[in-house]
């Protein structure tokens, strides 16, 4: 038998600055029953990957989710919030440096940058990496996160402690409005679009970030997977599409999230980016050094060569946003 994630009715959850968001509840069995875990969600109905378990290292509630760290067989220890898998010491490394150097080596010159959430400190530890970042600031909303991690999860909870990284324990909305015009980058590691995540989908999120950002900025965030989340794909990148001068759409394999893919939006300021081509390529001698295991120049190339039901999807909002625009101009 497995642990099953159980969906409750949808709870008020209190958010720094006085707002709240809707979440549904996910609790998971204290019993381990045959010791495996299984994940299930709304998001992705119909499919479910479970993980055999060694033991339950850690588990709580923290203010704004359940938090549970696993030890497993296959999968070394993996990270669980809300009953839906964050990482696994396994594949973690793929999703941690696409999201971190397909923006990085878009950028000509990425020298502040922020993240926000990414408690459990992986996109810290592949920024720091690049040679041109002088200064990162992060912002996690739940400080329970960045403890477990440092704890339980040191493979990228050392990342919490790079030099280069200043800390601070908010909202991401607010801190990036009394941050205006500050950043090149911004990278957006969050869970998916329960909980806690819900406003770092919607488009005044997506303009929040525009303001924090210096002339020429980018931002890159999760956006989900094309083969069970094509309308949640669709209408990230919309707001996208919709705030920034250049908008793309790439992905990443990692065997452990949902269909093992996960996808990102990218947005520029500058109508001179190219996404697809990166401006700084590193040898396999400076990769080694940096200990990638996933990211290169032509992956970051690949990245954005999509199936053609997803091309078609994101090409029909970059259609229908161009033809608003132009219809807005007459």
């Amino acid at each position: 038998m497995l642990i099953n994630v159980l969906e409750e009715p949808a709870a008020s959850i209190p958010e720094d600055g006085g707002r709240t968001i809707q979440r549904n509840v996910a609790q998971v069995m204290n019993g381990l029953k045959e010791g495996w875990f299984s994940e299930l969600s709304s998001l992705w109905p119909g499919i479910s990957l479970s993980l055999q378990v060694n033991e339950v290292l850690h588990s709580e509630k923290s203010d704004y989710q359940d938090i549970l760290v696993l030890q497993t067989k296959s999968h070394g220890r993996a990270l669980i919030l809300d009953g839906i898998i964050q990482c696994t010491e396994s594949d973690e490394f793929a999703y941690q440096e696409m999201i971190s150097f397909l923006p990085l080596c878009s950028h000509p010159s990425p020298k502040k940058v922020l993240i926000v959430g990414g408690g459990d400190g992986g996109v810290a530890r592949e920024v720091a990496k690049h040679p041109d970042v002088e200064s990162i600031v992060q912002v996690e909303i739940d400080s329970h996160v960045l403890d477990v991690s440092k704890k339980f999860l040191p493979f990228m909870g050392a990342g919490l402690t790079n030099p280069k990284l200043t800390l601070h324990v908010g909202d991401g909305f607010r801190f990036m409005a009394q941050h205006r015009h500050e950043f090149d980058v911004i990278i957006t590691d969050s869970s998916d679009p329960v909980g806690p995540a819900v406003c770092l989908f919607q488009q005044s999120y997506f303009e929040s970030m525009r303001e924090a950002l210096k002339p020429g900025g980018i931002v890159c965030s999760q956006a989900g997977t094309v083969w069970a989340n094509i309308d949640i794909v669709a209408q990230t990148f919309q707001h996208c599409h919709q705030t920034f001068r250049k908008a793309s759409f790439a992905y990443a394999a990692v065997p452990t999230y949902p269909t093992g893919q996960i996808g990102f939006v990218l947005g520029s300021l500058s109508p001179e980016t190219n996404f697809k081509e990166p401006l700084r390529i590193f040898s396999e001698t400076e990769l080694d050094s940096f200990n990638m295991n996933y990211y290169s120049a032509e992956v970051h190339r690949a990245a954005f060569i999509l199936p053609r039901f997803a091309r078609k999807a994101l090409d029909e909002i970059v259609s229908n946003v161009t033809d608003e625009a132009n219809t807005g101009d007459r």
